[in-house]
């Protein structure tokens, strides 16, 4: 996003905990290391700017105390820190997988879908959205929830086509969180103009969104590679894709990482 979000006379600040490329030639950007769960950290970054997008945390699923540190942790230190700072939008990385296990219905699923997390790393951006909701009633801050889908250069599997956010399309999305006048609190499906889109682009596309990708012309050669996705495949029929099943179980993610069964807890000795 550093390069697609880049304008003339805007100034990017760009925290990480890690290493950052230097400002190139002509790039206006303010380099910040540290952790979003550090508040002094946060509130030196939020200082004098006119919007955070919070894209910080663990990507994938991660035994719970992670989660809770970083992402929840991290997300309630973005939101206080901009507010300390009087920042007056904040734009959230939400996650389909805030509602990984809500139905693939048709035409389309709703916008405002009810949350049906299927992972720890989806409660936390569930956390996070309410974290969000509460500082826009509280404070009058503008917060735009994005539930992204699948943004990588390419979906991956076939299952995956009606899921994809192209790069540019998630630089244009964005973009449009960023100078839409006065949304308020809103929570949008972050997806490209698939032919197979089943996620809505009402409120995405109310905010001034206008998705130009398509995910089909990479069709063909999933399919080849992979086969036709099969419509019983839990892949197909929950919005969170592919995170179902024993490789996502999350008692079973955290015995791995602690090497000792939870209580109450039978782990099956082919998976475990």
């Amino acid at each position: 996003m550093r390069p697609r979000l880049a304008r003339p006379g805007r100034v990017l600040r760009l925290l990480d905990t890690a290493e950052m490329a230097p400002a190139a030639d002509g790039e206006r950007v303010e380099l910040v290391r540290g952790s979003v769960t550090d508040m002094d950290v946060l509130e030196q970054a939020c200082a004098q700017v006119d919007a955070v997008v919070h894209l910080a945390g663990y990507r994938r699923e991660e035994p719970w105390q992670r989660i809770l540190e970083v992402n929840v942790g991290g997300t309630y230190t973005v939101f206080e820190a901009a507010r300390r700072q009087r920042v007056p939008r904040v734009i959230f990385a939400s996650s389909v997988h805030a509602a990984g296990y809500a139905a693939m219905t048709s035409p389309e699923v709703p916008d405002w879908t009810y949350p049906r997390p299927d992972t720890n790393y989806g409660v936390g951006k569930v956390v996070g959205e309410a974290i969000g909701s509460l500082y826009a009633d509280r404070y009058g801050m503008d917060v735009i929830c994005i539930r992204l889908g699948v943004c990588y250069d390419s979906p991956g599997r076939p299952e995956l086509l009606d899921r994809w956010l192209s790069h540019d399309d998630c630089a244009r999305l964005l973009e449009a969180c960023l100078t839409a006048p006065s949304p308020g609190f809103t929570i949008v499906w972050g997806v490209s103009a698939n032919t197979r889109r089943k996620l809505s682009l009402n409120e995405a596309q109310r905010l001034g969104y206008q998705p130009r990708d398509d995910s089909e012309h990479q069709a063909a050669d999933l399919i080849a590679e992979h086969g036709e996705p099969d419509s019983n495949d839990p892949t197909v029929r929950f919005v969170g894709g592919d995170w179902h099943g024993p490789d996502f179980d999350t008692a079973r993610r955290e015995h791995d990482d602690r090497g000792s069964e939870p209580p109450g807890v039978r782990v099956d000795p082919l998976h475990g």
